[in-house]
């Protein structure tokens, strides 16, 4: 929320800093990623939230430790994978201004930063 106020601030001021960008809802202005992938981050975390879910009730009901286990890593990685697809999202929607065609060597660097990071991550 700080870096939304910030990036609103900034751009009502005219002084957006080079590749943040916002579009115009009404009077409201909101980042980009906010309008485009919502439906598909809530549907991760909405996933992860059941799986969160199980988790407790197989404490509840007293469940082999594997099956915790088990259960516990495979939030962790949607966990992991919800992040590493909101960065993702921020390096190409923030980082790199696409209305003004970013270079091949920009795309690269952006596609190298998402690889690290993913495998850092995940």
């Amino acid at each position: 929320m700080v870096e939304l106020a910030l990036a609103l601030a900034l751009f009502e001021a005219r002084h957006i800093p080079h590749g943040v960008f916002c579009k115009r809802i009404g009077t409201n202005f909101r980042m980009a990623h906010q309008l485009t992938d919502k439906r598909k981050l809530l549907n991760r975390v909405r996933r992860l939230r059941g799986q969160i879910d199980a988790i407790e009730r197989a404490l509840e009901a007293d469940a082999a430790c594997v099956e915790i286990m088990q259960q516990v890593t495979a939030a962790r990685g949607a966990i992991h994978g919800l992040m590493a697809e909101v960065v993702n999202e921020h390096i190409r929607l923030h980082m790199i201004d696409a209305d003004r065609s970013p270079t091949e060597t920009e795309q690269a660097a952006a596609a190298e930063l998402i690889s690290v990071l993913r495998t850092y991550i995940g």
